[in-house]
Order: C-alpha cells, then sequence, then structure tokens
C-alpha cells in the first residue's frame, strides 16, 4: 500500500500542474452536467466502446459531440469485460434513453452468432477490441452506424461528416484518416493475396454502412496470413479497412485526420489518441469547459 503511494506521489511529481489540473480538477466536473436525452434517431446509430480506463473521457466525446451536431442519433456504449459499476450507473444516468450493454449479457449472444465463422469467433474470444468488429455490428438497429471512440472532442459543427450522414445516396463508409498506414498486415502482403485496401483508414471516427459489417468478408479477411496474429490493436481496424474497402470507403477531409504535433487550431474535432492523451485534458477539455460544464 504505501509503495502504490509513493510511485503515484512520485508519478504525479513528474507531471506538470497544468496537467493535474486538466485532468483531475476539470475533467471530473462533466459529472454535474445535466443528462443528454432523446438520443433515439435511427437514421444513424453511434456505437462505442469504452473501458474503466477511458469512460469519464467518453462522457466529455458524446456530450460534445451531441451539443455540436444537435443532432440526436440513437447511442449504444459497449463495455469492456472489466467495466466497473460506477462507470455503467454514470453512463446510464448521463445518457439515459442510450443501450449500455455489458459484457455479461453480449459475449454469449455474440459467439453464438458467430458460429459458422470460427476465425472471427475465436478473434472474439481472444481480442477484446474485436467487440468493434462484432458486437457493433450484431447490437446495431440502424443501417448505418457512426463509429466512435471514447478520444474524441469536438470544438465545432462537423459539417463534412454530417453531410455524408445527410446524403442518403451516397453508398460509402468514411473514415478519419490516420497518422500513416497501421494494419495488422503490411499492404503488400493484404494486396499479394487479391484483396485491396484504402491506406491511413483509422477505425475511430466514421460513417460504416451495415451492409459492410459482413461476416462472410471478415471470416474471408482473417484468412489473410499473418492477420490473425497481427498487432493486438490493429486487427479490428483493419477489418474495419478492408470490409470498407471492399464496399466502397474514403477518408474524411484533412481536418478530420489523426495528427500528432501542434495544436487542434481551427479544426471541428480532435481524435487524441494515446500519443496526445494528455492533451485531451490540457488543450481539449480546458477549450470546452466554458460550454460543457455550464450545461
Amino acid at each position: 500500500m504505501i509503495g502504490r503511494l509513493f510511485y503515484k506521489a512520485r508519478h504525479l511529481a513528474r507531471q506538470s500542474p497544468r496537467l493535474i489540473h486538466a485532468r483531475d480538477i476539470i475533467r471530473p466536473r462533466i459529472l454535474k452536467t445535466a443528462p443528454v436525452t432523446g438520443t433515439t434517431d435511427t437514421d444513424a446509430e453511434l456505437h462505442v466502446l469504452t473501458s474503466t480506463g477511458d469512460w469519464l473521457n467518453l462522457i466529455w466525446s458524446l456530450k460534445s459531440f451531441y451539443a455540436q451536431t444537435g443532432r440526436s442519433y440513437a447511442l449504444a456504449i459497449h463495455g469492456d469485460p472489466d467495466l466497473s459499476a460506477e462507470a455503467i450507473t454514470a453512463l446510464r444516468h448521463h445518457f439515459p434513453d442510450a443501450r449500455v450493454i455489458e459484457q455479461s449479457d453480449a459475449r454469449d449472444a455474440v459467439l453464438d452468432s458467430l458460429s459458422g465463422h470460427p476465425r472471427c469467433r475465436r478473434l472474439r474470444e481472444t481480442n477484446t477490441l474485436s467487440i468493434k468488429s462484432f458486437d457493433f455490428a450484431h447490437f446495431l438497429n440502424s443501417d448505418r452506424m457512426i463509429l466512435f471512440d471514447s478520444d474524441l472532442l469536438f470544438f465545432d459543427r462537423p459539417t463534412a461528416f454530417l453531410d455524408r450522414l445527410d446524403d442518403r445516396s451516397r453508398r460509402v463508409n468514411a473514415y478519419n484518416a490516420d497518422v500513416d498506414t497501421a494494419y495488422a498486415v503490411d499492404i503488400d502482403t493484404i494486396r499479394a493475396h487479391g484483396f485491396d485496401i484504402v491506406p491511413q483508414i483509422n477505425s475511430g471516427f466514421g460513417l460504416v454502412h451495415r451492409d459492410s459489417l459482413n461476416l462472410d468478408w471478415m471470416e474471408e479477411f482473417l484468412g489473410i496470413p499473418g492477420m490473425m496474429e497481427g498487432h493486438f490493436w490493429r486487427i479490428e481496424q483493419t477489418l474495419f479497412a478492408l470490409s470498407g474497402s471492399r464496399f466502397g470507403a474514403e477518408l474524411l477531409p484533412e481536418d478530420y485526420r489523426v495528427f500528432l504535433q501542434g495544436d487542434v487550431g481551427d479544426k471541428p474535432y480532435r481524435h487524441y489518441v494515446g500519443a496526445v492523451r494528455n492533451q485531451m485534458y490540457t488543450e481539449g477539455m480546458r477549450r470546452l469547459q466554458g460550454a460543457l460544464l455550464a450545461t
């Protein structure tokens, strides 16, 4: 116990007062804000995976999205196996019309649905992030899904994204671009086995059509040599990229790209991936506190 406290004290001592204040003082204040109600519009449904370490960030992410879009898209929040009771209670309070889907309710149903797809089932049994690949599709109540991560913040109306949602004739998936291509298998290997793939797709934010979430396709893609053994964090992203590329895929405009250098400027949103996570607090939450914490 004393050792853990000593380690925590040393760890905090290395951090800037600005970071500590933003993360530990400003961030929890979101819990005092009003719930977001009426998230029932199934013209599209937002699906997100969260964890005990990310759920507080997710509340900021979702509240900034709904505030800036003015939309009421249906919401499904998927907890990982370790999501705490505290987190579940808070998420249900702040998003009372959302479905908060616990693994105790989801896992067996999803695994049963994958019985005819052994590679998919094996991945779902062993890789928590594959909840995004399989549970999202299994529980989707719309023909279009808003693909979402717990580390996004919205500072203005994401017009280019909403335009794609509003254009029903545009039958392609749209994803934010990554810093660089980050797939479980290198692109040359993927293409050598006869599969087309759009480079630089990031699965943290996008518009995904239900028809692209095809289990037969995913079973086929998981047969690419090295896919099942690829980087734990990249397999689901590669599945989204492959299925999207076969269905039809594009990258959102440059303002939606993941970036690691500089500040958000006048971009409508930022995806605060792990390398820039601290800026989610020092840049993003500080910037949004006037708008979000006043509600």
